[in-house]
C-alpha cells in the first residue's frame, strides 16, 4: 500500500494545470462504470452532474469524477474528461450513442495569484482532458492539479490522499483538494487538527499541542463568500448499492470535521463523492458498512492534513507560505 487512493484497484488519478495561471484540475478515472453518490455540506457549492448521483435517479454508473480550480469556469474541466473518455468508447449507452458520465466540483482560486487573463475561453476543458489522459497509479500530492491554487486561511493548501483497510479486508481511500475557509492547523502552530488519526508520521508526526489556547479556538476564516471549498472523493473496493454509496459519503464528511476548523461554513462548498469499485461483498450490510464509513472518515481527515503538509507555496508576490516553509521541514 502506498497510502494513496490509487491503492484501490480499478481507478487512476491524473493532474494537469498551469503554474503561471496558478490553477488546474484533477481527474479520477474508473476502469469501468462504477456506483457512486455524493454528499454536499458547504454553503457555496459549484457542481456538475451531482443530481444524477441521488439514489433515486436512473444512472447506475459513472466513468470519472473531476475536481477543478477556477470557480465556475472550472466546470469546463468535466467536458475535457468527457471528451477523453468518448475517444475511448466509454459512456452510458443509448442505442448506438455513448455519453460518458463525469460528475465534478470546483473550488475558488481566482484570487490566489497568477495570470487569470486567459482570453475568451478558460483553459479548464484542456486541463480536464490532459488530467484524464495522464491518469495512472502514481498520484502526486501538494500543489498539483486542482490543488495548485488551493489555500487555507493561513497556509497553502493542496491535494492530499490516504488509504486504509477495514477489519473485513475492505479497502478505502480518499483524495482531496484542500481549499478551506478555515484552518487545517491549530492556531499558528505546526500541529494538525487531524493529528489523532495520523499514521506513520505521514504529516510530520507532531501530534496535538498540550492545550488549546483561546486564540486557537477562535474563528479564523478567509471571510469572503465563494473563496473556499474542500473537494473530496472516497473510493472503496466494496460492492455497494447507490444508497450505500450515499451513506458512505455522508459518514466520510466527518473526516472534514476532524481536520478543518471551522468547516461546512456558508463560505465553503464542501463536497464528498463516494465511489464503489464493486469487487468485494460486505460481510455484514450494517456493521461492515458502519466500519467502512468510520474508516473513510479517518482516511479523509488524514488526506486533508497531507494536502497541506505536502503543499509548496506559489511563486507569486503575497502568496501564502506552505507548512514546510513556515515550520522549516
Amino acid at each position: 500500500m502506498r497510502n494513496l487512493i490509487t491503492d484501490i484497484p480499478g481507478l487512476r488519478v491524473g493532474h494537469a494545470g498551469d503554474g503561471k495561471l496558478g490553477s488546474g484540475a484533477t481527474a479520477v478515472v474508473f476502469d469501468r462504470a462504477v456506483v457512486a453518490s455524493v454528499d454536499v455540506r458547504g454553503g457555496g457549492p459549484g457542481t456538475r452532474e451531482t443530481a444524477l448521483l441521488d439514489p433515486a435517479q436512473t444512472v447506475d454508473g459513472i466513468d470519472a469524477i473531476v475536481l477543478s480550480g477556477g470557480s465556475a469556469f472550472g466546470l469546463d474541466a468535466a467536458s475535457g474528461v468527457q471528451a477523453y473518455l468518448r475517444e475511448q468508447g466509454r459512456g452510458f449507452a443509448v442505442r448506438e450513442a455513448r455519453v460518458p458520465i463525469v460528475p465534478g466540483a470546483i473550488l475558488f482560486d481566482l484570487l490566489s495569484g497568477g495570470d487569470k487573463n486567459w482570453g475568451r475561453y478558460p483553459p479548464y476543458r484542456e486541463f480536464g482532458y490532459d488530467a484524464a489522459k495522464s491518469a495512472g497509479s502514481d498520484c502526486a500530492l501538494g500543489s498539483v492539479g486542482a490543488g495548485l491554487g488551493a489555500t487555507t486561511v493561513n497556509l497553502k493548501g493542496g491535494i492530499g490522499s490516504a488509504s486504509a483497510m477495514t477489519r473485513d479486508g475492505i479497502m478505502v481511500g480518499a483524495i482531496v483538494a484542500v481549499n478551506a475557509a478555515g484552518s487545517v492547523t491549530v492556531g499558528d502552530g505546526p500541529h494538525f487538527w487531524a493529528a489523532p488519526f495520523e499514521q506513520n508520521a505521514e504529516f510530520g508526526g507532531r501530534g496535538l499541542p498540550s492545550a488549546f489556547s483561546a486564540d486557537a479556538l477562535a474563528l479564523r476564516s478567509k471571510g469572503q463568500p465563494r473563496q473556499a471549498t474542500t473537494l473530496a472523493i472516497v473510493a472503496t473496493d466494496a460492492i455497494l448499492t447507490k444508497a450505500q454509496a450515499k451513506r458512505l459519503a455522508v459518514m466520510a464528511q466527518s473526516g472534514m470535521s476532524r481536520a478543518i476548523y471551522p468547516v461546512h461554513t456558508p463560505l465553503d462548498g464542501d463536497i464528498v463523492f463516494a465511489a464503489a469499485m464493486g469487487a468485494k461483498p460486505l460481510p455484514d450490510p450494517l456493521l461492515s458498512m458502519s466500519e467502512l464509513g468510520m474508516v473513510a472518515a479517518n482516511v479523509l481527515a488524514r488526506a486533508i492534513a497531507r494536502g497541506v503538509y505536502e503543499a509548496t507555496a506559489l511563486a507569486f508576490a503575497g502568496a501564502l507560505p506552505s507548512w514546510r516553509d513556515k515550520f522549516k521541514v
